[in-house]
Parts: structure tokens; sequence; C-alpha cells
């Protein structure tokens, strides 16, 4: 059964930078699009940066452009987001999803309803 698993949230002061991973089973990362999205308490999941399968291009959320960045080893199953300059806005819970041919100019990417796997959830919590 294909599935998505993060790992490496945590408390952070602002300032600071966490790397998180998803991994994938199943082959779910062979030739899926993958995506980050956040949700903080009370609010709705909100599109952070996602990463196309044929090119590594990638887009970003205004909120993160120059401080995120997303990356992608197919050898490794795996995906990542590099958080730099971490802000207390940044506090949610950070999910990884992945679908086919989503990361792309045609569609937007970062909208929930575009992604029908998931992972868990990792926790960050960016505070002094």
């Amino acid at each position: 059964q294909a599935q998505l698993k993060e790992s490496g949230g945590g408390l952070v002061q602002p300032g600071g930078s966490l790397r998180l991973s998803c991994r994938g089973s199943g082959g779910i990362l062979d030739y899926n699009d993958i995506a980050w999205f956040r949700q903080a308490p009370g609010k709705e999941r909100e599109g952070v940066s996602c990463i196309a399968s044929s090119d590594g291009s990638a887009k970003y959320a205004d909120s993160v452009k120059g401080r995120f960045i997303i990356s992608r080893d197919n050898s490794m199953n795996s995906a990542y987001l590099q958080m730099n300059g971490l802000k207390p806005d940044d506090t949610g819970v950070y999910y990884c999803a992945a679908d086919f041919m989503t990361c792309r100019e045609n569609r937007n990417g970062l909208e929930s309803h575009e992604y029908r796997s998931w992972g868990q959830g990792t926790q960050v919590t960016i505070s002094p």
C-alpha cells in the first residue's frame, strides 16, 4: 500500500531552520508531484510548496518564498522541505501530499483538493 510519512518537525526559535522529510513507499513518489501543506490551529490547510516529478520545477506560497526550499530525491523515495528564517507564523502541522501532474504550469499545485495521497503530518513549532 502506497504511503507517505513525514519527519523532521520540532520546536525551533525564531530565525532558526528545520528540514522536513517525506518518505514514500509503494512507489507513490515515482511519478507523482509532491507538495507540502501546513495547518495552524484554527486555520485552514495552506499550500506551502510543490515540486514536479518531471523536471523538479517548484512553486512556493508568497509567505515562504526566499525562505523555504523544496527538493526531491527519487532514488531515496523522498522529498524535503528546507525551512530557513522561521517565524512564529510558520507554526503548524506540516503535511506532504502526492498526486499526478499537479505542480505544473496549468495547475495551481498548492490547493489541497488537488492531492489524493497524504501523510499524517509532523508538528513544527516556532517559539522563543
